[in-house]
């Protein structure tokens, strides 16, 4: 399981005809209010069918509550800061992205090019590469799905946790202008991949427009915050399914 993904989104990214000459910050406030502070503790997964995919994923903050290191059980991202700044991330820094904590067969948001984003700037389709085996030749061939993904009207909960570390500051100074001058491709991607809300499905397609495979997530909020959810992962054949209950809990809690 990674643990950092909704954070961070780290990988290549095609070139897109897209600018944007908004921060980060601005686009989240823009889109979502003053959203009060709550900084993520835990994330707590447990599988209805099967208990090797439990999973809790653990954030720790020093005493200026900046975020200081991501544990899921196996690795850790350890962040670490010079005079208040973030200065360096190392460790697993692939982190905690919705396919990743669900088991998801695909990895859209690792490998993908948006195609669209909704009208609260919220990446809403994401092409990505799949490898098909073809029996006729024996050859794996190259396929392009889609994932489309919808959101609730609720801020992306990792929001204050990210800027807790930083990372919305490390955004806020990247232009989506490929006129530009050339900026490091994983903090571009993860500036063209953060959400203002919070995502509530996720629906991947084939080339033919047929669905593969679904993600649903059913949250109970406190506010502005979600504090359990409901997910349920399907194959569209029926041949894979999982429900899972996630569960948030937050600094102070």
């Amino acid at each position: 399981m990674k643990t950092f993904n909704q954070l961070l989104l780290l990988s290549s990214i095609a070139v897109i005809n897209f600018s944007c000459e908004k921060s980060t910050s601005e686009e989240f406030e823009e889109v979502n209010g003053n959203v009060e502070t709550k900084l993520i503790s835990s994330i707590n997964v447990t599988s209805a069918e099967d208990s090797e995919d439990n999973g809790n994923i653990l954030f720790s903050y020093n005493n200026d509550l900046q975020l200081t290191s991501v544990f899921d059980g196996t690795d850790t991202t350890n962040f670490t800061y010079e005079d208040g700044n973030l200065s360096n991330v190392t460790g697993n820094v692939d982190n905690g992205n919705v396919e990743e904590l669900y088991e998801s067969p695909y990895d859209a948001f690792e490998t993908g090019q948006i195609e669209e984003y909704d009208s609260n700037g919220n990446p809403s389709v994401i092409k990505f590469i799949e490898y098909d085996y073809d029996y006729m030749t024996g050859e794996e061939e190259v396929v392009y799905y889609t994932a489309e993904i919808s959101y609730d009207n609720k801020p992306n909960p990792f929001y204050k946790t990210a800027e807790s570390a930083g990372m919305i500051d490390v955004l806020d100074q990247i232009k989506l202008n490929f006129a530009a001058a050339p900026q490091a491709e994983e903090i571009v991607r993860a500036k063209a991949l953060f959400p203002n809300n919070n995502p509530s499905q996720i629906v991947y397609k084939n080339e033919e427009g047929d669905i593969e495979y679904t993600i649903n997530m059913s949250y109970t909020y406190d506010g502005d915050y979600p504090t359990a959810a409901t997910v349920s992962s399907a194959s569209a054949d029926g041949s894979d399914s999982e429900t899972y209950l996630t569960t948030f809990t937050f600094v102070g809690d």
